[in-house]
């Protein structure tokens, strides 16, 4: 009989252990789906947070509260290279910061934002090198300023370093000899100039209309176009070094149609500020070769670029199809700003 009781409370704590073991199990796996949900929550905050993009801002008033924060004078050239300044600056310390070269999650899994931080870095760099190489200086055999000879390389390094070194600092580095530069022009100094001449206007539009073309090409082959090889119209005898074929197929990958689309919004973006920060400092020079219209006709087409993405995806639907192509939409004002740019450098080359 005292067997039998043993047994029967033996088989009592077991089951009342198996039980016990169940309620843990549940309660840890609860636990932990709990916290991976948090956690992936979140993620999808930040994501969408940091893919925001910075907002417009006005070069010529932005210009005008450097200048009476650092107690400058605005003199020519000081909004151009304040509206440089502010982009550089915007493109490290927007919601999440410079996210190009990270290696964590939740930006590591981000590419649109990335892409558009691309797109503001190349007009970042073509303005950058024409400033040092061209705007800066008065005759081609001048010497170069020594701020910018630093600046210019220092944008142009490599974007996705991480570590050893990070491309922030690089890029901090670049902002710092603007910053340097900014500071002696508005002082009145020689040895620091900008030239609001024609020649050096036509000099940066002439490398930002070939942005322009580029984009434009790359988002139209979103859908895949098959172009006649025209690398050689014009000239009889030129050569290249690999022969084409007379027809070129070129089509974007699936895959990177966002891509291409948010570089060119990125593009478009800095062009906007740039393009407004000329109007200011080469207004005279706009003015006098009645091209004022001309440039801000450019300003609108770019500015219509900007609008709202209403869709969660970038849609590629057919050019006459039932679903909308946004690639094919943007393409349409690129298209027309980079016309406008051909038409306003040729106005400008005119005695």
């Amino acid at each position: 009989m005292k067997r039998l009781t043993h047994k029967i409370r033996d088989f009592g704590w077991s089951v009342s252990d198996s039980f016990a073991d169940t309620t843990t199990r549940q309660r840890i796996i609860k636990t932990t789906g709990v916290i991976i949900g948090v956690i992936a929550s979140i993620m999808v905050i930040l994501m969408v947070w940091w893919s925001i993009a910075p907002s417009e801002f006005d070069p010529t008033e932005n210009a005008r509260i450097m200048a009476s924060q650092q107690q400058q004078q605005l003199v020519t050239g000081y909004t151009s290279t304040a509206t440089l300044i502010t982009l550089a600056e915007k493109l490290l310390d927007k919601p999440g910061g410079y996210l190009s070269n990270d290696v964590m999650p939740p930006s590591v899994w981000m590419d649109n934002i990335p892409r558009w931080e691309f797109g503001v870095l190349v007009q970042i760099r073509d303005f950058a090198r024409v400033l040092r190489n061209d705007i800066s200086r008065s005759q081609s055999q001048s010497r170069e300023d020594e701020d910018l000879a630093i600046a210019e390389p220092q944008f142009n390094f490599n974007s996705n370093s991480w570590l050893f070194p990070p491309t922030e600092r690089e890029y901090r580095a670049g902002i710092k000899s603007l910053k340097s530069y900014l500071a002696r022009l508005s002082s009145n100094q020689d040895d620091a100039q900008f030239y609001a001449r024609a020649d050096n206007l036509v000099a940066w539009l002439s490398v930002a209309e070939k942005r322009l073309g580029s984009l434009s090409q790359r988002l139209t082959a979103s859908v895949g176009q098959v172009r006649i090889n025209t690398d050689l119209a014009g000239d009889a005898e030129a050569l290249q070094s690999t022969p084409l074929a007379d027809e070129v197929v070129t089509k974007t990958p699936w895959n990177k149609i966002d891509d291409v689309f948010y570089e060119a919004r990125g593009t478009t973006y800095a062009l906007i500020h740039l393009l407004k920060a000329v109007e200011y400092d080469f207004s005279d020079v706009l003015r006098k070769k009645n091209a004022l219209v001309s440039l801000r006709q450019i300003i609108r087409e770019l500015e219509a670029t900007q609008e709202p993405v209403l869709s969660p995806v970038i849609l590629n639907g057919n050019g006459f199809g039932l679903f909308a192509n946004h690639s094919l939409v943007m393409a349409s004002y690129v298209s027309r700003a980079n016309a406008a740019l051909i038409d306003l450098r040729d106005l400008l080359n005119r005695g």
